[in-house]
């Protein structure tokens, strides 16, 4: 193909225009600008065969720059590894704590590099179905932290470092405060105490408190009443757990009692009754918690066992094999051992004048034997039907100056009352918690009545 005579004409103007002056083609030099295409020069067959313009080229050039600076850079840029990230793991039905790694991926060997590391991380072992274990897991899944909650009070916190694994206890100290609960015998103590939202261990705590005077084996009746201000631990508004009882107040078959929790200076906490004196005794009048009083105290009874007519000198109660039974009293102990029809039995000598027994014991506690010293409420032993016996029950016999008499009668001798500034401490810790009780009581039962 050849150019047409309108190439040939422009290509002989262009020669004859640069022949003319050596200015020209420099200010045209200074002038360059990509010429506009006019519609003829788009037809033309040499239109786009020509070389690259110089936008085309400095586009180029930038786009290759960028090529090479985005390579340069994904070179240069350091890889940034995966930050450590929490993974919990809930605790199942039979569980362990390596059954529990090995569900977070961890190898078995590490929970006895853990538990050879610190002497306080062996309390991760205590697991119970329902907890949350938390691990803290590096980039290559190695344990950098372990972290367990044991109760709304308590974290369980272990920490990699250069020198090991550190074993660390968070503690949040709860808010005290002072509630009240009310509650009416209809059918027995403890359902009338879980009405009135008092936990069981409270409910056992108030029975300890009112042991002295009330058998609760034997005195309660329906229509009976309790009211208790007792402590509870709230940690951001919520209920965590419950403290001691500060106050309480029980009705029983119409005589009222009283109790106030009392600290004295030296830091010996008691109960005292509203007006200062003792509520603690020598003796509590029961041995045996909520037990059934199956033989009461008598001069003529006829033996079950014997077959005949023979004074019964203590009381039976009747109880499930292996209930714990208590020392009614601070003493000493003389006897522990087999002794004839009371099979295994336990003899307190409390001072020079009174003395227990404590008959049929399917077995003794830990450390009971002979010359060792209890306490008052100590576990000395458990129910049993050693010895003459049809059913297991515990026999208590009381004795004063070596003469029997009836435990649920005896009149117990009693411990000092408050005096001087430590009954008037009382008196001003006292007052403030009887009048909210009154206040509280009367409050309850008017919104009882709408």
């Amino acid at each position: 193909m050849f150019p047409s005579s309108e190439v040939e004409a422009k290509k002989t103007t262009l020669n004859l225009e640069m022949d003319g002056g050596t200015e020209r083609i420099v200010q045209e030099k200074d002038d360059l600008r990509p010429a506009p295409v006019t519609e003829d020069e788009g037809s033309s067959p040499f239109a786009q065969t020509g070389a690259p313009s110089a936008s085309n080229n400095d586009s180029a050039g930038k786009d290759a720059e960028k090529n090479t600076e985005l390579t340069a850079s994904s070179e240069k840029a350091p890889v940034t590894p995966a930050a450590p990230a929490w993974k919990s793991v809930t605790v199942g039905k039979g569980d362990t704590l390596s059954t529990v790694f090995a569900k977070a991926g961890l190898p078995a060997n590490l929970v006895h590099d853990i538990l050879a590391s610190n002497k306080d991380a062996k309390r991760f072992t205590r697991l119970h179905k329902g907890q949350e274990v938390e691990f803290l897991l590096g980039s290559a899944g190695d344990l950098q932290a372990l972290k367990v909650k044991q109760s709304d009070l308590e974290t369980l916190n272990l920490n990699k470092t250069a020198k090991g694994y550190v074993f660390k206890r968070d503690l949040v100290k709860p808010e005290l405060h002072a509630s009240y609960a009310h509650g009416r015998i209809d059918s027995s103590l403890f359902a009338a105490a879980r009405n009135a939202g008092l936990p069981h261990g409270l409910t056992m705590e108030l029975t300890k408190i009112f042991g002295y005077d009330i058998d609760f084996a034997l005195d309660l009746r329906d229509g009976d009443e309790f009211d208790v201000i007792y402590e509870e631990h709230k940690v951001n508004g919520r209920k965590v757990d419950t403290g001691n009882i500060l106050a309480a107040r029980f009705v029983n078959r119409g005589k009222t009692y009283t109790a106030v929790r009392y600290t004295n200076k030296q830091g010996s906490t008691s109960y005292y009754r509203a007006d200062g004196s003792s509520m603690r005794k020598a003796f509590i009048r029961t041995p045996v918690d909520f037990a059934r009083i199956s033989s009461r105290f008598s001069m003529g009874r006829f033996h079950p066992v014997l077959n005949k007519i023979r004074a019964h000198k203590g009381v039976d109660y009747a109880a499930p094999t292996g209930t714990p039974i208590k020392a009614t009293g601070d003493g000493r102990i003389v006897e522990a051992g087999r002794k004839g029809g009371y099979g295994n039995a336990v003899v307190i000598q409390h001072g020079q004048r009174y003395r227990t027994i404590y008959g049929h014991l399917s077995r003794f506690a830990k450390g009971i034997r002979s010359g060792t010293s209890v306490k008052q409420g100590q576990i000395i032993g458990y129910v049993g039907m050693t010895g003459l016996a049809t059913g297991p029950h515990l026999h208590y016999e009381f004795q004063i100056n070596g003469k029997h008499v009836d435990p649920l009668s005896a009149k117990l001798p009693m411990a000092d009352p408050l005096a001087g500034a430590d009954r008037k401490r009382f008196m001003a810790q006292t007052q403030p918690l009887m009048a909210r009780m009154d206040q509280e009581k009367t409050t309850q039962l008017a919104m009882n009545k709408r």
